[in-house]
């Protein structure tokens, strides 16, 4: 199995990857609380597009090691970083996922755009998730403490329900089985119960707002117009206003886990914009 081993925070860690394909390398980076696992509906199509695909699990999470503390996304960012060095990658774009906007964002504040020639961020919790006086389309800090508080006291309960809400699933619709959510439930239920709820803290608390000028590629920015986990008006549309070089596209009728029940939407802008 493929590991980056590295000693660079204050506990050493194991981060597992998969990497396939040649051309333009594209680093995949998931959301909370899953896997690399979860752009099962990417990989294929980038890999057949020519491109060279790198995904990985963030630390606590899939197959990579479960360090007790460092999940702030200065930490997070470093993983993803050693990953660049450890592979010789350039020419690089960064395309993260709901949380893992966040390390694409931190990667460009703490290392610049060195190696990184495109980012993007799909239904990304950038640049801030807080509701907050002037963030008023913001999640209300009550249900963060809710979600929060429900981690630590029945972890595995919560995360049996949070996946119905990430695709808005209705049964017996179409896009989503009830085997999509098992599945979904098997991978956070297995992840590190510290990094959960660490993780968790991190997304719902960082404010991106001011590193949003270190952005200096060209960014695809996706987003759902009917995401109930990170609204659109608090994320995108902010990021849209704060990236110079951006390309914005809100999918009608989209959840936030759009990378499933809207693959193919998806897939064509991503190809769309890494072939420009």
């Amino acid at each position: 199995m493929p590991f980056l081993k590295h000693k660079e925070g204050k506990e050493p860690v194991r981060i597992y990857y998969q990497d396939y394909g040649n051309g333009k390398p594209v680093i995949l980076i998931h959301g909370w609380p899953l896997s690399h696992q979860s752009w099962e509906g990417q990989i294929r199509i980038l890999v057949e597009e020519g491109y060279r695909v790198i995904a990985y699990d963030r630390r606590g999470f899939g197959r990579s090691s479960q360090p007790w503390g460092d999940y702030d996304y200065s930490a997070l960012t470093q993983d993803l970083r050693q990953l660049i060095l450890h592979l010789d990658l350039k020419d690089v774009a960064l395309v993260g996922f709901s949380m893992g906007g966040g390390e694409v964002v931190r990667y460009f504040t703490d290392y610049g755009e060195e190696r990184i020639s495109k980012a993007a961020l799909i239904a990304s919790i950038i640049p801030l998730v807080a509701q907050k006086d002037d963030n008023p389309d913001g999640v209300p800090q009550k249900t963060l403490d809710e979600i929060l508080g429900a981690l630590k006291s029945d972890r595995i309960g919560f995360l049996k329900e949070f996946h119905k809400n990430f695709y808005n699933y209705k049964k017996g619709a179409e896009g989503v089985s009830e085997a999509n959510l098992d599945f979904d439930f098997s991978v956070a239920s297995h992840a590190s119960p510290i990094a959960t709820i660490k993780a968790a803290e991190a997304w719902a608390s960082t404010d991106f707002r001011k590193e949003l000028k270190n952005v200096t590629v060209p960014t695809l920015i996706v987003h759902g117009d009917d995401d109930n986990i990170v609204p659109y008006k608090t994320s995108a549309e902010q990021a849209a206003k704060g990236i110079a070089d951006n390309t914005y596209h809100l999918i009608k009728g989209a959840p936030h886990g759009l990378s499933l029940t809207h693959r193919e939407k998806l897939n064509e802008l991503l190809l769309e914009f890494l072939k420009k």
